[in-house]
């Protein structure tokens, strides 16, 4: 289990955790966004479109990151996230994730406007089928967002 810091991101992990009930990861279809309302705008869901290499479409770009960074990638392939830093690192993440089927947790800084931005996140992988990762859910927030 990750150790998170975030009460918000906690509770996501929790819930998330809580669907598998005994499988490796739960299905899309497990969750129900009206459990998920504490948390919708730093979420993140990601369908995953091709194995190899993997590629990612966003399928929900949550509405406070939208407004932090400032584009919107709902609907969008993630090759299309105009910051090539953070695409490596998104692509780097989320091929992890898709691949192994293991939570990844982390700390990170971002660059808005000159100043660094400190961010937590959690990438959980869903699957259909119970065996191979289709689907990542996100949860993603900066340390100056209220708690």
């Amino acid at each position: 289990m990750p150790e998170i810091g975030h009460p918000k991101l906690r509770r996501l992990y929790d819930y998330w955790d809580g669907k598998r009930q005994g499988r490796k990861m739960p299905a899309r279809a497990d969750l129900d966004p009206l459990d998920m309302t504490f948390i919708v705008g730093n979420v993140i869901l990601v369908d995953i479109v091709d194995r190899s290499p993997p590629r990612f479409r966003i399928r929900l770009h949550g509405t406070n990151l939208v407004q932090r960074a400032g584009y919107e990638l709902t609907g969008k392939m993630l090759d299309e996230l105009p910051v090539t830093e953070y695409r490596k690192l998104a692509v780097q993440s989320f091929t992890q994730v898709a691949t192994t089927a293991e939570v990844l947790h982390g700390r990170r800084d971002r660059i808005f406007d000159g100043r660094i931005a400190r961010y937590e996140t959690v990438i959980m992988p869903l699957s259909d089928d119970g065996e191979r990762v289709d689907r990542l859910i996100i949860g993603l927030i900066y340390d100056d967002e209220k708690r």
